[in-house]
């Protein structure tokens, strides 16, 4: 008995540290927030459940909280049927976690749908089957620059900024290549454009060069490095950088496949 009352304690205190820690970094209630995720790099015992629900109250009544839910590992063009209640996304514990937690809304895109929940969920989320490219202008990436949102990284995991693609859709550099890809989304045929990199590697870790504070914080969330991004900051330096610069979020892997 004494051991479940000393580990409720220490899930307690962990609770009340990864709010301290988000505050220290520069979340704030109300705001809107993305969040790409290594539940390892946190350290703690705290499960995903009770990470997201920290998360969620931490940002209030009035903010959203949006979770990839990729599933481009499981949907693909050998097997092209996505169903927005029923296909699981393929990445982490966190997104695997929330997309099937009450009161959250998924955006329709056969690999690249997000997942929000709170004040601005149906407004982020909404819209993205309007778009023939993964991270196109009405996707809850994009859409998150509009509204003043943020994206935060817990974990060094700055290279799985999925935002950048939205900016590589903008930019089109040399090494993009675009082929025309059919999916069944939620019983429907539709057509769309996937983008790849063929014989490129991405290299998005770089937008912790080319950000300065307070366009980027970094902190430590737990025992996670952790940084915070605004996304407007971001769509206007990496779209400044890639245009002036096409392969400067690239490094070429050709003479490896």
């Amino acid at each position: 008995m004494g051991e479940i009352i000393l580990r409720g304690e220490f899930l307690m205190n962990e609770l009340e540290k990864l709010g301290q820690d988000l505050a220290r970094l520069g979340v704030k209630s109300g705001d809107a927030v993305l969040v790409h995720s290594s539940m390892k790099a946190l350290g703690t015992g705290l499960t995903p459940e009770q990470v997201l629900d920290c998360l969620q109250t931490f940002l209030g009544e009035e903010g959203t909280l949006l979770v990839p839910a990729l599933t481009y590992e499981n949907v693909n063009q050998e097997h092209p049927k996505f169903d927005s209640q029923e296909t699981q996304p393929c990445i982490g514990l966190l997104p695997r976690t929330f997309w099937k937690m009450p009161g959250v809304e998924r955006s329709t895109h056969p690999t690249h749908s997000v997942c929000a929940r709170g004040r601005l969920a149906h407004r982020l989320t909404v819209g993205h089957e309007m778009d023939d490219t993964a991270v196109g202008p009405h996707s809850p990436f994009m859409q998150l620059a509009v509204v003043g949102g943020k994206l935060l990284f817990i974990g060094d995991v700055l290279e799985a900024c999925t935002f950048m693609h939205g900016i590589e859709a903008i930019v089109k550099p040399p090494c993009l290549r675009e082929t025309p890809e059919t999916y069944l989304v939620n019983g429907e045929a539709r057509r769309y454009i996937g983008m790849s990199d063929f014989g490129w590697g991405s290299e998005f870790q770089r937008i912790g060069d080319i950000l300065e504070e307070p366009d980027i914080r970094r902190g430590k969330l737990l025992e996670a490095n952790a940084y915070l991004i605004d996304a407007r900051a971001l769509l206007a330096v990496g779209l400044m950088k890639m245009r002036a610069e096409p392969y400067s979020f690239v490094t070429d892997i050709s003479q490896w496949i």
